[in-house]
């Protein structure tokens, strides 16, 4: 359903919240290694992602990536939107090019109703639910 760079992203952007609320900054080698993912591809989504003010980047040697307090509220709807646009709420459950309500997919009709708990599920999870679900141990980012 998210492009690769949104999966990365958000599992990105979710340990950097975990570790922000327990006063840590991480590096770009910590965050691909704890997420799985390639380092240059997730520096260049963590670019994006600064640029927009949802994560803080501090130089130096005791720099790190980190979401300030009042990002924490921010809403995985608004990450996806900043990394995928709104593509997964309006796109072909199959991918095809043409699929409306006039000329529908075999899975439109279906598919609607999946979009509007995702889209509902993305609007009402925020970064720091998810952080302290992973605090508690209810979660976790890698297997």
């Amino acid at each position: 359903m998210f492009s690769k760079s949104c999966e990365y992203g958000l599992r990105a952007v979710i340990f950097i919240a975990q570790q922000s609320t327990q006063n840590n900054k991480v590096s770009i080698s910590t965050i691909s290694e704890e997420i799985n993912s390639p380092s240059a591809f997730t520096a260049k989504i963590l670019q994006q992602l600064t640029r927009t003010n949802i994560v803080k980047s501090i130089k130096g040697p005791y720099g790190g990536f980190m979401i300030e307090n009042e990002k924490m509220d921010t809403k995985l709807s608004e990450i996806v939107s900043i990394l995928d646009g709104d593509s997964i709420y309006t796109g072909c459950g199959l991918g095809l090019k043409q699929c409306d309500a006039s000329s529908p997919c075999p899975l439109h009709f279906k598919f609607i109703e999946i979009r509007e708990n995702l889209r509902d599920m993305l609007e009402n999870t925020s970064l720091k639910s998810i952080a302290d679900d992973m605090n508690s141990d209810l979660t976790i980012l890698r297997r």
